[in-house]
């Protein structure tokens, strides 16, 4: 019996993708000869994940397991570039891609005190205890870390193994690249796609994000809107009628792991907006309250491009890419308050707090 069990063993590997060698070493030495990226978790796809992100296309927490955010993210980077657009690898695209090979795809990092301080012990599951807390902090120092570095937890732990995360440990992580230079005017928010893409005065896509939008109960807006406020560091309003709940209006404390993260930027449609979210490796998978939830990292990015006034088009499944913002008549820039920050009403209901978000 034992040459059986070995056979059904060995067939139960070969059905089950094992996680990759991440090294340092094998990202750089990774390649594409042909085909379609490995099937599970590889180092060619972790490449490829962070040459997007240095293309200002983002693959959301770069994990190197392939899957819809890397499919789609490869789509965008097609059409920027004016490749035929079909979510997969070729020649084409990888050439495109490598330009952005010159710097080493990781490097190190020296772990301080500050990375370690004033973690949360846990995030409570209720609001009352969220409401009750001083600050939404992360909870681990690798989670901080990941999100710092644009990667999945896991990922900067296979990237470490052995590693004790602690002050003074020297690390590796991942180069991003710099955030693009740019000053954004125009937003798409590309329902079917689950994308957001960042335009310039010129036309010219600058950026592209993954994003969570409402589902077919709690819908993301349509039509056109504007960006009435940025806030970094968000407050949340807690309103239990707007969940369907009964209890008192909570003011949660701002984080990371708030219900809107670290970034609120508040549209013309009151309630509404596009923010972080506690949870990044979980885009494409889950449906928000209407609102357009982005990784922290990209929000943050996001934020420092756009522009108070800034146009907004929600395009549905219908729309050609970039149709509905051809017919878009000029909205002028928003008046910005004073303080930096506006009020966002509740889904129409009374107004919160200058700077607090009020929807997720």
């Amino acid at each position: 019996m034992r040459p059986v069990l070995l056979s059904l063993a060995a067939l139960f590997a070969a059905a089950t993708p094992a996680l990759a060698q991440v090294s340092p070493d094998a990202l750089e030495e990774a390649s594409w000869e042909s085909g379609d990226l490995p099937e599970g978790q590889s180092a060619l796809t972790a490449r490829v994940q962070i040459l997007l992100a240095r293309a200002g296309i983002s693959p959301g927490p770069v994990d190197g397991f392939s899957g819809p955010m890397s499919e789609t993210a490869l789509a965008a980077f097609e059409e920027r570039e004016g490749l035929p657009v079909d979510g997969r690898m070729d020649e084409a695209v990888w050439s495109a891609l490598s330009i952005h090979a010159d710097e080493p795809l990781t490097t190190t990092y020296t772990i301080t005190d500050a990375d370690h301080a004033d973690l949360a012990d846990a995030i409570p599951d209720d609001w009352e205890g969220k409401a009750a807390m001083p600050h939404l902090n992360h909870v681990r120092v690798t989670e901080r870390l990941a999100e710092r570095f644009g990667m999945a937890e896991g990922f900067l732990e296979a990237l470490n193994p052995g590693a004790s995360f602690a002050p003074g440990e020297e690390i590796a992580v991942i180069d991003r690249g710099p955030a693009p230079e740019a000053e954004v005017t125009r937003i798409e928010v590309r329902k079917d796609l689950s994308r957001l893409a960042a335009f310039d005065a010129m036309g010219q896509m600058v950026a592209n994000y993954p994003v969570t939008i409402g589902s077919e109960t709690t819908p993301s807006p349509s039509g056109v809107h504007s960006v009435e406020v940025v806030v970094f560091d968000p407050d949340y309003t807690y309103n239990p009628e707007t969940f369907g709940n009964e209890g008192d209006v909570l003011i949660l404390p701002p984080g990371p792991n708030g219900p809107v993260g670290s970034v609120w930027i508040g549209l013309s449609e009151p309630g509404y907006g596009l923010h972080g979210t506690p949870e990044p490796e979980g885009l494409f998978n889950a449906a928000s309250s209407g609102c357009v939830r982005l990784a922290n990292f990209d929000a943050e990015e996001l934020a420092g491009m756009v522009q108070v006034g800034a146009t907004v088009v929600f395009l549905e499944a219908d729309d050609a890419l970039g149709e509905a913002a051809l017919r878009v008549e000029d909205l002028g820039p928003a008046a910005a308050d004073d303080a930096g920050s506006a009020e966002a009403a509740d889904n129409g209901e009374a107004g919160a707090e200058a700077g607090e978000a009020t929807d997720s």
